[in-house]
């Protein structure tokens, strides 16, 4: 793989690339699904190619193969750098890069167990057993569990002197349970540990025994069951405690987009719109939230989908500050749009595939941890709404206004928990929902959670992003009944 970088790197330079980069990626993913007690797939998939990306005369050039040899090398160096020259002609400002010392290295995933050494036989039954725990509630009509791994291998070289190597890994699972109404045919639908998708991180097969599915099959299924006779939650402006992953999805989709610096500079808009978070706001006085709201961008947290050793530019994983004591502080950037801002990539460019141009995403974008504990935070509620696991989704194009439905809701009173309810939805405008956040639960209840399916880009690439979350309470927000039928 070596030779083949550095000789397509060779070939961009004499051809007059001011700036070259290769990267050559193999990517293997397996997946098991099981649904009501039989196994209904098992995948495997590798795909692996290369690709060149170039700067000649101020302008972006890049072309792709899945045939890796010298000679096909030469040809898609050449590619590339055709492919800029045209863009040139019409290109706008200059292509200008922010400074990056020569990178050299490697990085692993940490693994305890390697999910594809594991006997399949012994993956697919952790999966039936935990299906089975929730066939075995009476009333339930639909189960489900699922599981998927992957190991990405990449080089990385550039004109600049980087020579990096990756290893990756990401493993996931879920399960969720259904029941149906017979007489209104209404559903209603429990997921553990998370919804649409999976929980994930970088991890080995260790991470999906952690999950313990089985002893929670029983549990979610009683749950749905009992969603299906559950009064409707009832509307208004309330105090809101939003679970942890909850609280991930929430981070993911009010702060982590709007902070894309090509989203915001409007670059890539096409397929998730722009960001409200411009740039006059970057100056160290625009309140996102609350004294309490800390929010993070860290590609080095252990575990979380969004870790690496280097990004996609050979830009090594960092920490950044978004979100200061509540005021508003920073981007996800990439080498070509952080010198428009002033300031430096800070290593957030990734891609899903040999084949796809990297661009800005989210690394593990996290809201850090407060001081309280979930049982003295639900005890400090006099009246509101413990609302858990997300159910649907919908924000404005400028990440602005946002609505989201949970699969339950408790009703809390006088410090208790009392009454589930079903169908909950909360709404609001992102800068005054997180300032009306006063408390964060601690340390021993944040969790990274994985979201392993993040669409961005035209033709969309499909990202894997972590997002650190604890229990949080929220005041004075509206919420109201979802309408899913």
């Amino acid at each position: 793989m070596l030779d083949l970088a550095r000789r397509a790197l060779n070939v961009a330079q004499l051809l007059g690339a001011s700036y070259v980069d290769v990267r050559v990626m193999e990517r293997t993913t397996e997946g098991i699904a099981v649904k009501n007690g039989r196994v209904d797939g098992i995948s495997h998939e590798t795909s692996s190619g290369f690709n060149v990306r170039v700067i000649v005369d101020g302008a972006w050039g890049f072309a792709s193969s899945a045939r890796m040899d010298q000679e096909e090398a030469e040809r898609i160096a050449r590619r590339a750098v055709q492919i800029a020259r045209a863009s040139a002609i019409v290109a706008g400002q200059p292509v200008y890069l922010s400074p990056l010392a020569p990178q050299k290295g490697n990085y692993r995933t940490p693994v305890q167990i390697d999910p594809f050494s594991v006997d399949l036989q012994r993956k697919v039954q952790l999966l039936l057993d935990a299906d089975a725990a929730m066939r075995s509630v009476k009333g339930i009509s639909l189960t489900s569990a699922m599981m998927e791994y992957s190991r990405e291998r990449k080089l990385f070289v550039s004109s600049e002197g980087s020579e990096i190597e990756q290893e990756l890994f990401d493993t996931g699972a879920a399960i969720e349970a259904s029941a149906v109404d017979p007489h209104s045919n209404e559903i209603q639908t429990r997921s553990y540990p998370n919804s649409f998708g999976r929980q994930a991180g970088t991890a080995g097969y260790e991470f999906v025994e952690a999950m313990n599915l089985e002893q929670h099959g029983a549990r979610i299924a009683e749950e749905a069951v009992r969603l299906l006779s559950a009064p409707q939650c009832p509307s208004g402006f309330t105090t809101i405690i939003l679970d942890g992953p909850q609280v991930a999805l929430q981070v993911h989709e009010s702060c982590g987009h709007p902070i894309e610096l090509d989203r915001v500079l409007g670059m890539e808009a096409g397929f998730v719109g722009k960001s409200f978070l411009t740039t006059d706001k970057l100056n160290g006085q625009y309140r996102y939230g609350s004294d309490l709201v800390n929010i993070s961008a860290d590609a080095t947290i252990p575990g979380g989908l969004g870790t690496f050793g280097w990004d996609d530019e050979g830009v090594p994983a960092q920490h950044t500050n978004i979100v200061t004591n509540g005021i508003f502080t920073g981007y996800l950037m990439s080498r070509d749009t952080a010198p428009l801002v002033g300031m430096s990539s800070n290593g957030c460019v990734r891609a899903d595939n040999w084949n796809r141009l990297p661009m800005i995403r989210m690394t593990n974008v996290s809201l850090e941890p407060g001081t309280w504990k979930l049982d003295d935070l639900i005890a400090d509620t006099q009246d509101g709404l413990y609302l858990s696991i997300n159910k649907s989704w919908s924000i404005d194009d400028q990440r602005l206004n946002f609505q989201f439905g949970v699969q339950v809701a408790y009703e809390i009173k006088h410090g208790k928990l009392g009454r589930l309810f079903k169908n909950a939805t909360y709404t609001g405008i992102t800068p005054q929902f997180w300032r009306s956040c006063d408390a964060i639960c601690g340390p021993a209840e944040w969790t990274v959670w994985g979201t392993p399916n993040c669409g961005k880009g035209e033709p969309m690439q499909v990202m894997r992003t972590g997002h650190g979350a604890a229990p949080a309470r929220f005041r004075n927000v509206q919420v109201g009944v979802g309408n899913w039928s």
